[in-house]
């Protein structure tokens, strides 16, 4: 739909950098977090770690059920042992709840906040994602405050974590596209 092969050249360059710098902010988002998690050691309420375990289980029930609904093969449907599964994923269960709880603590004593503008921005681009029923999921978000937080807990996270980028002494320095995507 683009006028000329420049344009359409143009418009890949774009969202290939644009892809680019989305991996590159992750991978650094990775590294303060690994950071954050290697330098903070305190124990962390069982029960919130019992909830984390419960999401995670959560969601491997969600993508067996996905990959049933796509006539994946039965061993792909099929969900693992609940209490293996949880036993394996308490150390990452641990961690998310430990880096929660820090990232919560830094916002709140830096006064960062998710402003309702900010809120109503990914309202607006879940309604995108699904194009004839935006109506449905704004009405969806508006009534349901726990899907609201859903959405501001990683713009709370993204905005704490680039309060600390702020701070911290960041080198750019090149690496190989497959550096980057690992």
């Amino acid at each position: 739909g683009l006028e000329s092969m420049e344009a359409l050249q143009k418009a890949v360059r774009e969202q290939i950098g644009h892809d680019y710098d989305g991996a590159s902010r992750e991978r650094l988002k990775r590294s303060l977090l690994d950071a954050l998690a290697g330098s903070h050691d305190f124990e962390v309420p069982p029960g919130m770690v019992a909830a984390e375990l419960d999401a995670i289980w959560q969601t491997f029930g969600e993508q067996a059920t996905e990959a049933a609904q796509q006539g994946e093969s039965p061993d792909q449907a099929e969900l693992p042992d609940e209490a293996e599964t949880k036993e394996r994923y308490a150390p990452v269960a641990e961690r998310r709840v430990r880096l929660g709880l820090l990232l919560s603590e830094v916002g709140q004593q830096n006064n960062i906040e998710v402003h309702p503008e900010e809120v109503n921005q990914a309202i607006s681009a879940q309604a995108r994602r699904f194009p004839g029923q935006e109506r449905q999921v704004i009405e969806y978000f508006q009534k349901d405050p726990q899907a609201q937080a859903q959405l501001r807990a990683p713009i709370f996270e993204d905005k704490v974590i680039d309060f600390i980028l702020e701070l911290a002494e960041v080198e750019d320095r090149l690496a190989a596209i497959e550096a980057l995507m690992r």
